[in-house]
């Protein structure tokens, strides 16, 4: 067991300048002076692009931070990527040091896993993001938030490895000591070491932690207590599925051991739905190799689902899925109360009915499927009171990317919490709204995202299962549960909301916007633009926008994607199909998609420019053009318009302006200026 650390090889400073970053690649030490700004709010799809995760050996360390993207100076305003394959691999790195943020969007452990196979050993960061630090931990890479410790390493000075441990909690402590969670587990199996139990004496809780505490058995838990957590349900997509198989049998099978059966297999799910479009994009120019890796993930998902028996929703002929993993979710599976753990960063989509969900890496589902249970450090609520209601035509997307950019966010104060939303507002969203901002949870950093079980829960369940549950008087918060932090928005003074490329906290008014930005593309899909309300406000636009006699904007392709199967047919039992394809529409199968640039609605070009509903924006996420989130109803007005706009200023420019010279898709009054 280790007990020392030594720096072993080079220090890779994870630079904002382009420069700094070359010179430290083409061999050259630098001191931190030299490196100058260190690169915040790194997130994973910049340590391992989409592209890059569909092999998940340790061919994976070619391609760690090529998505990182760096300034230029004057240059390129944009940035650039300084970092190419195998360029970090041979550079002999030991150690990776960079500023706020670290680690923050997808869940996927091929990030940390890529740093790993490339040589590093040790990361440190002013701040970690929760499911990226805890992913270091299960591999076994040890991390710090302490700065400090990079010139005494560079010193020569040998540390402790509890210099390591200092953010760790008492389990991921353990996990680490044990060589990683597979090292915990195996001696968990063996009866070495018995997971820490809360023995707390009764007194208030939140709603989430009331989740945590009936599951764990216990009259109480608190922010803080380390656990592992017994899951209602288990479940992965493509995507992650077969790393966590290699994982699985590395751990095991590898070490000249059997591995143990899977716990409970009917309350394990795997969907085959983020690469189902992968061939139909760019009119099918990906490279060969490309869709064939993309092909061996689903096999290697299909083969395990064969072998254990487990319940899988996969391609539908024709292409597309029967549906996003979360989305099938929420719809079908969830109910209040359950606990759900899912290798996709936005599984607490599933918390707008109640439900604890929250996402996990490869070894953390590997491991569930031993135990039935997931690791869990019993986290402080932020609660977000929504006072007021929203003003017509603003939505839960408005409000999400409203909240991205208060600074308690956007300093990343709330990582790792629970996210409640209470108040009037929630009161009048329905469940499809209040799923968009559990969802964007996975933006704020927080480890799920809550709203309290309501009439509106009886409801949904009702209409989308025919099950008339009824509520249990548990299902609320104790009067004098604590807070880690309270967040009071005023929603009557919220208004329609973009984020500007780059991040989903670069949330800016719409009304607020110094000229008219022209776009390429508009795409209404991803797991937050893709439910039935999401369709049905993206419908409302376009039936409007035929009344006046507009069609989607000459040189825009829009795209709309169906979240589900079961979406689809409720979108056709409405007639909304035919609004769609009147309006020039292209419909899209169910599936991930163009969100994790697999798909079409993502940009091929550095100037193409990109209105999405989807969750997040950052550098490379789904292309290399310039993406821009709005709500399904401004993507839909965006695309009627050739410009980014909101349905009620578009409304408002069309009073009193023939409908021959709205088609002609130019703003009133002026002309648009050249990208």
């Amino acid at each position: 067991m280790q007990t020392t650390v030594r720096l072993t090889g080079r220090v890779l400073w994870l630079s904002d300048s382009a420069e700094a970053m070359t010179r430290q690649l083409a061999g050259e030490d630098l001191t931190r002076a030299d490196a100058g700004t260190l690169r915040d709010q790194i997130s994973t799809d910049e340590m391992t692009p989409a592209w890059a995760c569909l092999t998940f050996d340790d061919t994976l360390g070619d391609y760690v931070y090529v998505g990182l993207r760096c300034s230029d100076g004057d240059a390129d305003p944009t940035g650039v990527f300084p970092v190419k394959p195998k360029s970090v691999r041979s550079g002999g790195f030991a150690l990776s040091v960079s500023g706020t943020r670290r680690g923050k969007g997808s869940s996927r452990e091929a990030s940390p896993f890529a740093e790993w196979c490339a040589g590093i050993r040790l990361v440190i960061a002013d701040s970690l993001e929760r499911i990226y630090a805890q992913n270091c931990q299960n591999l076994g890479l040890l991390t710090s938030t302490d700065q400090s410790l990079v010139e005494r390493l560079l010193a020569g000075e040998e540390l402790p490895v509890e210099a390591f441990l200092e953010d760790c909690d008492v389990l991921g402590e353990a996990i680490v000591r044990s060589g990683g969670l597979f090292g915990y587990t195996r001696r968990r199996l063996a009866g070495e070491v018995v997971p820490p139990r809360p023995a707390h004496a009764p007194g208030p809780m939140t709603y989430g932690e009331k989740i945590i505490a009936r599951a764990l058995g216990v009259a109480r838990v608190r922010a803080g207590d380390a656990v592992f957590v017994p899951a209602d349900w288990r479940f992965s997509h493509e995507y992650v599925t077969p790393m966590a198989v290699s994982f699985l049998h590395h751990a095991f099978e590898g070490a000249g051991a059997d591995t143990p059966s899977l716990h409970d297999s009917a309350s394990i799910l795997c969907f085959e739905d983020h690469l189902t479009h992968l061939d139909a994009m760019t009119g099918g120019k990906r490279p060969p190799a490309l869709i064939e890796a993309a092909h061996q993930l689903g096999a290697v998902q299909r083969d395990f689902c064969a072998k254990h028996q487990l319940r899988l929703h996969g391609r539908i002929p024709g292409g597309g899925s029967e549906g996003i993993c979360h989305a099938i979710m929420l719809e079908r599976y969830a109910l209040p109360g359950q606990v759900i753990v899912g290798t996709d960063s936005h599984t607490p989509h599933c918390g707008a009915i109640g439900a604890f969900a929250f996402g996990v890496g490869a070894t953390e589902m590997a491991n569930a499927w031993l135990t039935g249970d997931a690791r869990l450090v019993v986290p402080g609520t932020c609660l977000v009171q929504l006072r007021a209601q929203l003003p017509a035509g603003v939505g839960a997307k408005d409000l999400a990317l409203h909240v991205l950019h208060l600074p308690y966010i956007r300093d990343g104060r709330a990582i790792g919490q629970i996210i409640e939303f209470a108040g009037e507002a929630v009161a009048h969203l329905s469940t499809d709204e209040r799923a968009t901002l559990t969802n964007m949870v996975a933006e704020i950093g927080g480890l799920t995202g809550l709203v309290v079980p309501d009439a509106e829960t009886v409801r949904y369940l009702n209409e989308r299962r025919g099950s008339a549950m009824a509520l249990e008087p548990w299902m609320t918060n104790d009067a004098q549960a604590s807070y880690a932090h309270v967040i009071e928005i005023d929603c009557a003074r919220v208004g329609a909301m973009v984020a500007s490329p780059g991040d989903p906290g670069n949330g800016v008014a719409l009304n607020a916007l110094a000229a008219p930005v022209r776009i390429d593309i508009a795409y209404g899909g991803s797991c937050t633009g893709s439910k039935r309300d999401d369709l049905r406000a993206c419908h409302d636009v376009l039936a409007w926008g035929l009344s006046r006699g507009m069609h989607v904007a000459d040189g825009v392709r829009f795209y709309l994607q169906y979240g589900s199967e079961d979406v689809r047919t409720w979108c056709e039992s409405q007639g909304y199909t035919r609004v769609f394809e009147a309006a020039g529409v292209t419909l899209l199968s169910p599936g991930c998609g163009a969100c994790v640039n697999a798909g079409p609605g993502a940009s091929s070009n550095a100037s193409d420019v990109v209105i999405s509903a989807q969750n997040r924006n950052f550098p490379g996420r789904s292309g290399p053009g310039q993406m821009w989130l709005g709500s399904p109803a401004t993507v839909a007005a965006s695309a009627l318009a050739g410009y980014i706009v909101g349905f009620d200023q578009l409304q408002r420019n069309a009073r009193g302006v023939p409908p021959a010279r709205l088609a002609s898709n130019h703003p009133a009054g002026g002309h648009l200026p050249a990208r």
